[in-house]
C-alpha cells in the first residue's frame, strides 16, 4: 500500500479518532474505509432519478427515435408557434 498525508480539520479528526476508537480499528482504516464507501455511493444513481426510475419508458405511444429528433417532433405539433389571440 502506498502512503498518502492529507491535512483534515480539527472536527473531522476527531470525529475519525472517535470512530477509531469505538471500532477498534486504526484511523487509517476509519479513512479506507470511509473513502470506500464514498466512492461506491457515487455509482449509484442520484436521488431524483433513482424516484423516477420505474416511470422511465412507460410512456407508450411515443416514436421510438423521440430523444434523437425532437426538434423536427415539436414542430410537427406545432409546439413553440405563435397563436393568435
Amino acid at each position: 500500500m502506498r502512503t498518502l498525508t492529507v491535512r483534515l480539520p480539527e472536527p473531522l479528526v476527531a470525529d475519525i479518532e472517535a470512530e477509531s476508537r469505538g471500532r477498534k480499528i486504526s484511523k487509517s482504516d476509519v479513512v479506507r474505509d470511509r473513502l470506500q464507501r464514498a466512492s461506491g455511493s457515487a455509482r449509484q444513481w442520484p436521488a431524483t432519478l433513482a424516484a423516477i426510475a420505474d416511470l422511465i419508458g412507460s410512456v407508450s405511444g411515443l416514436p421510438a427515435d423521440l430523444s434523437v429528433r425532437k426538434k423536427q417532433y415539436l414542430r410537427t405539433t406545432g409546439y413553440g408557434r405563435k397563436r393568435p389571440r
